[in-house]
């Protein structure tokens, strides 16, 4: 008799409440349009500086680019920080506001240099801790795996579409257009912050305050942050290799690799959810990370080996987005899990930090193994940094 009723609630327990689902939405909506602002971009600028004074010196061009991904990597801490004593939302709208200052700066720009203090600006709103301490704080534990995959496939999605949108609006706009809808997506991520995103409690055990030595204390977020570390870096040197790679072997231009992309990135969130779920459900937190970084090893050797088929490297560039995706959204749940209250922020902080060094020294590192080897070198000495990984992972003893 009493068996019935645990059984037909145990399914609710882990379905979204209505405020989670609209924290949760909302989110990774304003993550996403953020995003899309960022990446925008990334895939043109290159092309498009020489319409600016100084546009055509690549070591400034690659400053103006660099500019944000290193403030970025200083402010996240500080402001992860903030966000604990202050509230996500008033720290989560100062950020945006420089973000849509920055963006303007940049569309006013006649210089790289201008653009280049546009970024800068825009870096200092590093709300990207505050932002995840937010949907952590919106959910419960069983379901904010599920809360942080929205996002994950929000950030995804946008890239993708940065893909596409990018060309078209420098060749619609011009690039002081593109840093116009910049600032334009900028300033509806300020009005979803004040508006959509709905007021949730947090928890701030009196008495206790945020200090970076317990972050850096604290041996399992250690390995969380060096696996986000460790995942970015991959991503960045992957992308060093594979653009390449596609377009000797399917004949792809920079303006049609999109074609590619696309499809990869779409099927790669379709096989990833039944993962979530599994996880979710059966409380694995700690076998799904070490299954998607085995996974992401493997999918390195293989595309190493597969590098002169061109439906090898995309059947294996899918598999390494599935691990990917798994990652990016498995990986913040659990710092949200392991970290005291008291220092959440803080904590999510120094994992976007790791996160923004992974990416600057990816891009650098993998560019000189590009230069001095192929592309199997690059792919393999990836696949041993997630070996790595997954050794340092072993010793995670906060969740089963």
């Amino acid at each position: 008799m009493s068996s019935a009723p645990a059984s037909s609630t145990r399914p609710a327990r882990l379905r979204l409440t209505a405020t989670e689902r609209r924290a949760s939405i909302s989110l990774a909506l304003l993550f996403a349009v953020r995003m899309l602002g960022l990446f925008l971009l990334t895939p043109i600028f290159a092309v498009a500086a020489p319409a600016l004074a100084g546009g055509s010196n690549a070591a400034k061009v690659g400053l103006a680019l660099g500019a944000y991904g290193l403030t970025q990597a200083i402010m996240q801490i500080p402001l992860g920080m903030a966000s604990d004593r202050f509230g996500r939302r008033p720290v989560i709208m100062a950020g945006l506001a420089l973000f849509v200052v920055g963006g303007v700066i940049c569309a006013l720009a006649t210089s790289v240099d201008w653009v280049t203090a546009g970024r800068t600006i825009q870096g200092l709103g590093a709300i990207s801790a505050a932002i995840t301490a937010w949907i952590a704080d919106a959910t419960r534990p069983e379901v904010r795996t599920r809360a942080m995959a929205m996002v994950g496939a929000s950030i995804g999605l946008s890239f993708a579409l940065s893909l596409v949108l990018s060309p078209l609006l420098v060749g619609e706009f011009g690039l002081s257009g593109l840093f116009w809808v910049i600032s334009a997506l900028g300033f509806a991520c300020l009005l979803i912050a004040a508006f959509i995103v709905p007021e949730v409690p947090m928890v701030r055990p009196e008495g206790k305050r945020a200090r970076m030595r317990d972050v850096l204390r604290h041996a399992d977020l250690l390995r969380l942050n060096f696996g986000v570390f460790c995942l970015h870096f991959i991503l960045m040197t992957l992308f060093i290799v594979v653009p390449g790679l596609l377009s000797d072997l399917g004949g792809f231009q920079s303006s049609t690799l999109w074609k590619v992309y696309l499809p990869v990135i779409l099927a790669s969130f379709v096989l990833m959810v039944p993962g979530v779920f599994y996880t979710e459900t059966r409380h694995m937190h700690k076998q799904a990370l070490d299954a998607a970084v085995v996974l992401l090893a493997i999918m390195l050797g293989l595309m190493a080996v597969v590098t002169g088929s061109f439906y090898g490297v995309v059947l294996t560039l899918t598999g390494f987005f599935v691990a990917f995706n798994v990652l990016e959204a498995l990986q913040p749940s659990l710092v949200s899990r392991v970290a005291p209250p008291e220092y959440k922020g803080l904590a999510l902080g120094f994992y976007n930090t790791t996160q923004s060094l992974g990416i600057f020294l990816g891009g650098a590192v993998g560019g000189l193994l590009a230069a001095k080897g192929q592309a199997p070198l690059v792919l393999v000495a990836s696949g041993v940094l997630a070996l790595v990984w997954f050794v340092a992972a072993r010793g995670f003893r906060s969740l089963s």
